[in-house]
């Protein structure tokens, strides 16, 4: 009896062992599992386990065998222009881009009584200035934009002339090129004409009454600002002359200070006096000279 007792605890014990390890070591259920039937489970697992075989596969095909499954990857045939083709493309190709300045260039000379005396491109801005002078033959410079007379607006300076805008018109105006250019070289070979001489400059020093008198200045403004005055001769011009102008040249220094007002005009009127030194800085064409008054005393 007591062999009867011992034998039915062992076997009590072992069930229990049995039911402990089938509790700790059986793999709990997903979460997908716990709502879809066994079958259809193993199922969807399959299908995935079928889907990243493919995928493996492909990617092992991929990497053997580079080439397109399409067929062999052939290079573009070059499409070579013919040589009349090509020439008839280059016909038409300005390198120096001289359809661009030209445009106004074709633009109805103006038949108003305006006269240019010189101009200043600036070919970086695409502004520059003109002298012009009216009826009234008074020359005075003008900035681009600016208006040169009631309805007539500077709109562009080039090398020889400029374009102004009229009633919504454009109208080239020229420098006047009737009269030849001064000779370079030995001016004894060609002498001038009558006709072609400058003023003969007055005998004796210059006065500040004289140069008062004889030499205009006019401001010239460039966007909105004064940067210089153009000098304009009075009377005969032999004043203008001896102080060593000629017509177009814009004072930009005076005493080695670069004109930015209408005040300046003022100062340099004040400084002609007796006795006075003035070293003026001056754009003549492409050109910066320096030209010296000396005004003695009496």
């Amino acid at each position: 009896m007591a062999s009867a007792a011992h034998h039915g605890a062992q076997t009590g014990l072992g069930a229990s062992l049995s039911r402990f390890r089938s509790a700790r070591f059986a793999a709990p259920a997903s979460g997908l599992a716990r709502f879809l039937p066994k079958e259809l489970y193993g199922w969807l697992r399959a299908l995935l386990i079928l889907a990243l075989v493919i995928q493996i596969a492909r990617l092992i095909w991929t990497i053997i065998t580079p080439i397109a499954p399409l067929g062999d990857w052939q290079a573009r045939t070059a499409n070579v222009m013919s040589a009349p083709s090509r020439a008839a493309l280059f016909a038409s190709f300005d390198g120096f881009d001289r359809a661009a300045t030209a445009g106004d260039a074709s633009a109805a000379v103006t038949s108003l009584d305006l006269t240019l005396y010189g101009l200043r491109m600036n070919e970086a801005s695409g502004g520059g200035s003109a002298i012009i002078a009216g009826s009234d033959g008074v020359q005075r410079s003008y900035g681009v934009g600016e208006e040169v007379a009631p309805g007539v607006k500077l709109v562009q300076v080039l090398f020889d002339h400029v374009v102004l805008e009229r009633g919504g018109l454009r109208e080239s105006l020229f420098i006047d090129q009737s009269v030849p250019a001064d000779t370079v070289g030995d001016t004894a070979a060609a002498p001038a004409t009558p006709a072609q001489a400058l003023p003969v400059a007055q005998a004796g020093p210059l006065t500040a009454e004289a140069i008062t008198a004889g030499i205009g200045f006019a401001p010239r403004n460039e966007n909105g600002r004064v940067s210089g005055f153009a000098v304009t001769p009075k009377a005969d011009g032999a004043v203008f002359a001896q102080a060593g102008f000629k017509p177009g040249d814009i004072v930009t220094e005076i005493n080695g200070r670069k004109v930015s007002s209408a005040q300046d005009g003022a100062a340099l009127a004040g400084q002609l006096r007796p006795g006075a030194r003035l070293s003026l800085l001056i754009e003549r064409g492409t050109e910066t000279l320096p030209i010296a008054l000396i005004i003695p005393e009496p």
